[in-house]
């Protein structure tokens, strides 16, 4: 039990289907905390972290994933309030603060006069599904990796990673855990690209699924490739693959910025269903 804020407990296998009924109540929205729920069953062994509850009236209401991301669902001012104070409590472990606007903004309000300041923010970011198939024809080169492209994929990934995030993940001496990162989403059939003459032309990965929803990252084109619709026909190409295999959902969210993604991304059938905000360390 923490003795924090009345309400807060953390979270174990026993409170697993408490936990699951929660998510359910935006299980697309909340498939990254799902993921790592039932992978997991909220044993602080294999979560790297801890997840934390927030009860009224004996029923949980409210949770947050507190690991290398800290993932707020479904909070109310009063959780918003515990799990911040039992955040500031043990001092910043994230990387990340991520999730819906609505939920990270008061989140980071009451947080950002206690930790360091972000190296980056990113409020606006449209979240996006597709459950009904792709819009236009999915790119037939776009397939399944296998564990032998690996050294292939690897530094389309570093690329992918350094361009989006602003930093390398080999920094620090990274490296290593980044290439089993990459390894292991091959390994569960979750990385898809289009391989030329020993080049990645077009690549992306689901990060996290669920019974009800998957969720997409790590899109990138070659840049010496973009501008000719690779995106959109590779991303309709991951989605035909995940509607098929891993989830009836297929979510990603984007940077509001990046108009060149949001084009290919509604031409190969996403809708915007939702707006996530990122605070990054």
């Amino acid at each position: 039990m923490l003795r924090t804020q009345p309400g807060l407990r953390l979270l174990g296998p026993s409170d697993l289907p408490a936990m699951l009924e929660l998510i359910a109540c935006d299980p697309v929205a909340n498939v990254f905390v799902d993921y790592r729920a039932r992978l997991t069953q909220l044993d602080p062994r294999w979560l790297g972290g801890e997840v934390w509850g927030y009860y009224e009236d004996g029923r949980l209401v409210s949770a947050c994933h507190s690991a290398a991301n800290l993932v707020p669902v479904r909070t109310t001012p009063r959780s918003l309030e515990a799990f911040a104070e039992r955040a500031v409590e043990q001092q910043r472990r994230c990387a990340t603060i991520v999730g819906p606007t609505d939920q990270v903004v008061p989140l980071w309000q009451l947080l950002a006069p206690h930790w360091s300041p972000a190296r980056e923010v990113r409020w606006e970011q449209p979240h996006l599904q597709v459950a009904g198939g792709p819009t236009i024809d999915p790119d037939p080169l776009v397939r399944r990796t296998v564990p032998a492209e690996v050294d292939v994929l690897y530094p389309a990934c570093v690329a992918m990673y350094t361009e989006e995030v602003g930093v390398s993940p080999e920094v620090g001496g990274g490296g290593d855990l980044y290439r089993a990162r990459v390894a292991q989403l091959v390994s569960k059939g979750w990385s898809f690209a289009r391989i030329e003459d020993g080049r990645v032309v077009f690549k992306a990965e689901v990060a996290a699924a669920s019974p009800y929803a998957c969720q997409v990252q790590g899109v990138y084109v070659d840049p010496d490739r973009r501008g000719r619709g690779l995106a959109a026909a590779g991303m309709a190409a991951v989605v035909q693959i995940a509607l098929r295999d891993i989830a009836p959902v297929v979510s990603l969210y984007v940077n509001e910025h990046n108009l060149a993604a949001r084009a290919a991304y509604r031409r190969a059938g996403f809708e915007q269903t939702g707006t996530f905000s990122t605070i990054m360390f």
